[in-house]
């Protein structure tokens, strides 16, 4: 069996997560928890691991046991066979999820399910030997198909407590009633199976099944769970709606033990996807003497826009929210549950910090409000940040601002503002037309409302707090950089790209403009705030590194896989730190990683500090490999590769992490291990395997030598489209001597005018 030969694989040592780290954790402490039972919520693995492996395999259990609470609860969504077998497989149909179309192409029928006439490939029309033949394959068509080819066989209840041994292992019987109508017992296969395995839930959405089943497990038999389903949907026994039953939860007391429902039962959304207030569900069900279990947990999906795509957010606001907690939780990713109850709950935001790393704003906290804004950088400090950035850009009248692209479209409303005829071409630049900041006065640009980033918006329709898309205020450097004084911050970062470019063709000395600011703002005798200078031109680091004492950051491009010796040398002449893309340490392909490189160590042994962006919350920005989560990525880089720094858009999340409990103990938790580089990889069939990718480039001195920054050249007065021609006056930074020149030029020529 394919499958189990992968499970072995897994179990000695193939596995993503270092198995360096021990299987041991907190035995559910009785503290501080709101549960009925006053002890920690029950993490339960929806078929395992099934945001990564296929639902119900034996890899997918594995997975979840190697990375979950020791006490983690196995989920098996049973289904009967033709001959009576019971199985673990995710519905009573089987097209979404193995390959049964394609073993037995006429194996389709149609049989009424809930009363809907429903054609599919149905567990009731095939032996269990016939499904030898048959593969487990992903059912969410956005999870990774690399392991749809490993062969995974579906497996009976009795073979996953065999190879599983599970600490706890949960039934759900989902369709009682239609396997009862073609003659199959699910109470006579339970109460069988019960005798040879530990069953400890049992749960379904029928009423009916309850009755048939109570008084046959006795005393130390399985809870029985009373599933409910969406609020409009009929319960088959009682033709009553979910939500009706919800009014009457005595009544369900008196067949079951606890319920299980979907997360809006307990935090509803509006139609925006907002949080609404919590209802009272978890308090009453607890006064009824029912616990209660969340389903529908997964990083991979949508979430409450409150939770700025943090699933341990997520987690968190259902188990440690101060006025309840639910008793479990219905996981596809049951590593993130795991470390949201034993590593983040009750920890407060002035907890101890157990690693210690540099937590950058990037363009302040640009996931939550419009990059450069007073609202990014203010919640940017509130979460947290070590440093909040700047990335200078120059007005048309020499003022430096703050704002993530030099090209006013990219970052506020300029291409729904009359201002829009002001876009010109730049081909060095950009090979589009723009809006750009040097073409408009600061005060024109303080008129245009910011507009949020939307990285992933066009491809997978992900939008970042859509409430907030054009809150904020715009910012000068100098603004900027008074905001930050008198704040729990250890420093700002400016971030300086174009140069040549303004100096050439515009005029504009930003080098000189940033020193001026940060002289007329006090920061030039500062020493409690630490004042960064980032530039991927290593002409500007020296300009400033010749001018001032401020510390001078470079940032690399490009994904490298290794740097030379002289590349670091030559960089240490310049910069006292390094900045370089997250793909410069764990280098990617197809959505995997596929190793790790060593230009962290290489840059470290040198004694330059190496920070890694760019960190964002959204699972699409992730490899599969850090399980559609943010926190795992964060981990991976900092307790893996050991980077000094992370520069992230969403600053809560990496400043949480850093007060996370568990990183205290001196043993790391299998939930909390970082990442086996490529370890992924190692599980995917050959033939499923990404085709192999031309190696990134080794960085070079070459790569680094820049001759030095031009001059500063006058530019001539030009007439602005929309405007009359005037002559504006000397940008910031532009020499005197200039004007000068042109002042006397001009007294020459009247003074001879006057003469004649």
């Amino acid at each position: 069996m394919r499958g189990l030969r992968a499970s072995s694989l897994l179990l000695c040592g193939v596995v993503l997560i270092q198995l360096l780290a021990v299987e041991i954790d907190a035995q559910r402490p009785k503290t501080q928890w709101k549960t009925l039972s006053g002890f920690s919520p029950r993490v339960i693995a929806r078929g395992g691991f099934s945001g990564l492996f296929p639902d119900s395999s034996l890899d997918a259990y594995n997975f979840a046991m190697l990375t979950s609470v020791s006490d983690a609860v196995l989920w098996c969504d049973l289904q009967l066979t033709k001959d009576g077998a019971g199985i673990c497989f995710p519905d009573l149909t089987m097209s979404n999820a193995s390959n049964v179309e394609t073993v037995y192409p006429k194996g389709q029928s149609t049989y009424p399910v809930n009363g809907v006439p429903t054609p599919a490939w149905f567990t009731i029309d095939f032996s269990l030997r016939a499904l030898t033949n048959v593969s487990l394959i992903r059912g969410i068509l956005s999870r990774s198909d690399k392991f749809d080819g490993n062969g995974y066989t579906i497996s009976t209840v009795q073979t996953v407590n065999k190879e599983m041994k599970p600490q706890g292992f949960w039934l759900n019987v989902q369709h009682d009633a239609f396997y009862a109508q073609h003659n199959l017992s699910m109470s006579n296969f339970l109460i069988s199976v019960t005798k040879t395995v530990i069953v400890d839930f049992i749960s379904s959405p029928e009423v009916n099944f309850f009755r048939k089943i109570a008084g046959r497990f006795g005393r130390e038999g399985p809870s029985f769970v009373f599933r409910f389903l969406e609020k409009e949907q009929f319960e088959p026994t009682t033709n009553r709606t979910y939500g009706s039953i919800l009014s009457n939860l005595t009544f369900v007391k008196t067949f079951a033990s606890g319920i299980l429902v979907p997360k809006s039962y307990v935090l509803p959304l509006d139609d925006k996807q907002y949080l609404l207030p919590s209802t009272s569900l978890v308090q009453d069900a607890h006064k009824a003497g029912l616990e209660v279990f969340v389903s529908g947990f997964a990083n991979d999906v949508d979430i409450a826009h409150d939770y700025s795509f943090d699933p341990v957010s997520e987690y968190l606001s259902f188990m440690d929210n101060g006025n309840f907690s639910v008793d479990g939780v219905l996981s596809d990713f049951p590593i993130t549950a795991s470390a949201s109850v034993e590593c983040f709950s009750h920890v407060a935001r002035n907890a101890t910090k157990q690693v210690d790393f540099l937590v950058i704003s990037k363009n302040g906290a640009s996931g939550d409000y419009p990059g450069c804004t007073d609202l990014a950088y203010a919640k940017a400090i509130k979460d947290g940040a070590d440093v909040i950035d700047c990335s200078v850009q120059m007005s048309s009248d020499g003022i430096p601002i703050c704002l993530s692209s030099i090209d006013l479209g990219n970052t506020t409303t300029v291409a729904q503002s009359p201002l829009r005829n002001r876009s010109t071409s730049v081909p060095e630049l950009s090979s589009v037309s723009g809006t750009y900041t040097f073409s408009l006065t600061w005060s024109e640009i303080q008129n245009l409302s910011p507009a949020i980033s939307n990285p992933y918006s066009s491809r997978y329709q992900m939008f970042r707090n859509p409430n907030e898309r054009n809150s904020g205020k715009l910012l000068s450097l100098s603004d900027f950089l008074n905001l930050a004084k008198n704040t729990t911050l250890s420093g700002v970062l400016i971030s300086v790209e174009n140069a040549a470019y303004l100096r050439e063709k515009q005029g504009l000395d930003v080098v000189k403009a940033v020193l001026d600011a940060l002289t007329e703002t006090g920061y030039s005798n500062r020493t409690t705030t630490k004042v960064m200078i980032q530039s991927t031109n290593s002409s500007v680091l020296v300009d400033f590194k010749k001018q001032s004492h401020y510390e001078t950051v470079y940032k690399v491009e490009e994904t490298i896989r290794d740097i030379l010796d002289s590349a670091i040398e030559d960089i240490k002449k310049f910069a006292s730190a390094v900045v370089i893309g997250k793909s410069s340490v764990f280098p990617v392909v197809d959505g995997f990683v596929t190793g790790q490189t060593n230009v962290v160590e290489r840059l470290q042994k040198s004694q330059l500090p190496v920070y890694v962006e760019l960190f964002q919350n959204e699972f699409v920005s992730q490899p599969f490999d850090f399980f559609s989560d943010a926190t795992v990525e964060i981990n991976s880089h900092i307790t893996g590769a050991g980077i000094n720094g992370t520069i992230t858009e969403f600053p809560f999340t990496a400043a949480r992490y850093r007060r996370n409990k568990c990183l205290a103990r001196k043993e790391t938790l299998n939930y909390m291990a970082p990442v086996e580089p490529g370890g992924l990889l190692k599980v995917v069939s050959a033939a499923s395997l990404p085709p192999a990718q031309a190696p990134n480039p080794v960085f070079t001195d070459a790569d680094v030598t820049e001759p030095p920054l031009p001059p500063v050249t006058a530019k001539a007065p030009t007439s602005t489209p929309g405007t009359p021609s005037t002559t504006a006056p000397p940008p910031s930074g532009q020499t005197r001597l200039t004007l000068s020149l042109l002042l006397s030029v001009f007294a020459m020529v009247l003074t001879s005018l006057l003469l004649m």
